[in-house]
């Protein structure tokens, strides 16, 4: 990874956070793990994980619903030539390792 897409993906990260801890309802903690570039930065996916964790399906359904608003807060926000195409996921990644770190002695 250059130093470019690693800026793009820190700037779109800190923008995620931002955005999502702004609008988001308080009913559940939504923390933006990371942000994986495809198809040379035309997708972002933005990675996240959710206190409680039965409120995932919630916050998913949440996060695909403001998608556009996030895109027309990014072109606001940042100084971009072409904002990317966004999707979200759930971090299965993050989940995995704090289940391992839940269960070691």
């Amino acid at each position: 990874m250059n130093y470019k897409e690693s800026k793009l993906k820190e700037l779109i990260k800190t923008l995620a956070a931002e955005y999502f801890s702004r609008e988001s309802n308080r009913t559940s903690l939504i923390t933006i793990t990371d942000v994986v570039l495809k198809s040379r930065g035309k997708i972002a996916v933005i990675m996240f994980t959710v206190l409680p964790q039965d409120q995932e399906a919630a916050a998913l359904d949440f996060m695909h619903r403001q998608l556009t608003d996030f895109r027309n807060f990014v072109m606001d926000n940042a100084r971009m030539m072409r904002v990317p195409y966004f999707e979200v996921a759930v971090d299965k990644g993050e989940k995995n390792r704090q289940r391992l770190d839940s269960i070691s002695p």
